[in-house]
């Protein structure tokens, strides 16, 4: 078992209804991966996670096993590991929102109105994927830099990031297309 350091980032699985859901998504956009959610390890025992009724600072202990940690897959000094535990407990209490789902499966048929940009922008809501994403780019790190506007980001880009290292999204949907 890997030992999290403070500011890594964990993927897990969502059993349930609520993971065949997600699941069901990311098929919908090609999104293979083993993984329908993330969580910031904050230190001391506790990881921030978006949940349905809010982004929430729980001990690790309750939080569901992950798969796979970020630990010593992305740089980060120590500043910015601080400064992503002190970002992902900053946002405790943000808002959840499945509209974010839509826009980003949006985002993968290129289609993305500006209203619905200018939407998802103006709420402040994030899916788990979002706040794991905006931690990061608050700390000065960059986990995708192709070009995406921040928040299009799903648990399964995640996962590819940690597996795949840094590939952009037309890497991505060429992976996508080799596995048919």
């Amino acid at each position: 078992m890997v030992t999290p350091l403070p500011g890594d980032f964990a993927l897990t699985r969502v059993h349930g209804l609520t993971g065949a859901f997600i699941r069901a998504g990311q098929r919908l956009i090609g999104d293979g991966a083993p993984v329908q959610h993330a969580y910031v390890y904050a230190g001391g025992g506790y990881v921030v996670q978006a949940m349905p009724g809010g982004a929430e600072l729980i001990p690790l202990e309750d939080a569901a096993e992950p798969v796979i940690w970020s630990t010593g897959k992305i740089p980060v000094t120590d500043e910015q590991r601080m400064q992503i535990c002190y970002e992902a407990r900053e946002l405790v209490g943000t808002p959840y929102s499945f509209l974010d789902y839509a826009s980003i499966a949006l985002a993968h048929y290129k289609i993305r109105p500006r209203w619905v940009r200018n939407y998802v922008a103006s709420t402040g809501h994030m899916i788990c994927s979002q706040l794991v994403d905006e931690v990061y780019r608050r700390s000065g790190v960059d986990l995708f830099p192709d070009g995406r506007i921040p928040g299009d980001v799903t648990p399964g880009d995640l996962w590819w990031l940690l597996n795949m290292k840094r590939v952009s999204s037309t890497d991505r949907d060429l992976w996508r297309l080799a596995r048919g």
